[in-house]
């Protein structure tokens, strides 16, 4: 059955009202409204108490001191103690090359070490025989002397005699030939002990001669059980084996980089703030840290230190700006922080992971 036509009897039904003039909606947008203008307010008092002294980067990576791991001496890897990504602690064994040359190169020394030490004893020896053939030769010295002083006297004692006429001019003469005899007989004996003290400090001197053999060879000898040692490369401190290029049979060179040692529980942060960023940072200042590896998990952190230049400073060829045209570019300043990490997190970061790094300047803490 087909509507009736509206007429004075019959009325057409009410239409709601439509868009904002429907209560309704006009409720909603401003419940809506009410609630914007809140969170606005709550997000501005929170930007002016604390967001504003905030300085964020996401230039920023975990870093660590690791350690390569070079020798010292050369030769052919023999043997390997470790695999990649190993835990290892300061002291412990990595690799050894192979020790033949250098056990005969320390035999070779110490068999030196052992003749220069026999030299020194020789040495002395002769320098104790030496010195008695002078102390005898000093006593036939004394002797000749006496000798000879003897026989001046009896010469003197002709002389007056024959002077007199109580002697004759022969036994004079006999005399005083014993005299000349004795004093040459003397001199010879005192040139004899000069010749005895001077073969002394001939002796003398070889012998510190041989001691300086001795100190040579002995150091030579240590060198060789140095490089004995230095076959064995040991870990230098506690970390994780990474980079491991080490493989048997491998020759090697002194200062080639076989392996490096991270110290994966000493990770620290190093995050590059722009120049324009720093005015208000401190050490000290607390830092919440985001590993973009964790899921943003946030750590907690503080800066420790400041680089004593901007990057650029460092480069390989830092820039020369007193030349051809002039573009200014915000440099970034390298900030370290310390890490405060929760347990489970600890031994999850690794160096070269990306963070981001928000740090809250309000605080106070000590200049740079």
């Amino acid at each position: 059955m087909a509507d009736a036509p509206p007429n004075e009897n019959n009325p057409p039904p009410a239409q709601p009202p439509s868009g904002l003039k429907n209560p309704r909606i006009r409720i909603g947008l401003g419940i809506t409204a009410v609630v914007i203008a809140v969170f606005g307010c709550i997000a501005g008092i929170r930007w002016l108490v604390h967001g504003r002294f905030v300085e964020s980067t996401d230039d920023a990576y975990l870093r660590a001191d690791q350690v390569a791991i070079a020798p010292r001496v050369s030769g052919y890897i023999d043997e390997i103690y470790v695999v990649d990504n190993q835990k290892v602690t300061a002291g412990q064994p990595l690799l050894r090359i192979d020790v033949r040359n250098y056990k005969a190169a320390l035999s070779q020394q110490t068999a030196t070490v052992d003749a220069r030490l026999a030299d020194i004893d020789a040495a002395e020896s002769q320098i104790g025989q030496q010195e008695a053939l002078v102390a005898q030769n000093r006593a036939q010295l004394a002797g000749a002397e006496a000798n000879a002083k003897f026989a001046r006297q009896e010469a003197d004692r002709y002389l007056r005699l024959r002077d007199q006429g109580g002697e004759t001019d022969e036994r004079y003469a006999e005399a005083a030939n014993q005299r000349d005899q004795t004093a040459a007989t003397a001199a010879a004996a005192a040139a004899s002990v000069r010749v005895a003290e001077r073969q002394v400090a001939t002796l003398q001197s070889q012998l510190k001669q041989a001691r300086a053999q001795i100190e040579a060879a002995q150091a030579a000898a240590h060198t060789a059980k140095l490089n004995l040692d230095d076959t064995l490369l040991r870990a230098s401190i506690d970390g994780r084996v990474g980079d491991n290029t080490a493989r048997l049979g491998q020759y090697v060179q002194p200062g080639t980089r076989l392996m490096s040692i991270v110290p994966v529980e000493k990770v620290y942060l190093v995050a590059n703030f722009k120049e324009t960023q720093i005015g208000r940072m401190r050490i000290g200042q607390p830092a919440e840290i985001k590993v973009d590896a964790l899921g943003g998990r946030t750590i907690r952190g503080r800066i420790d230190s400041f680089s004593p230049g901007t990057g650029a400073q460092f480069a390989l060829l830092p820039p020369e700006n007193a030349t051809g045209n002039f573009t200014k570019i915000v440099q970034r300043v390298p900030v370290r922080l310390q890490l405060m990490p929760p347990k489970d997190l600890a031994l999850r970061l690794l160096p070269g992971l990306s963070v981001t790094v928000d740090v809250d300047t309000s605080q106070n803490g000590r200049p740079m």
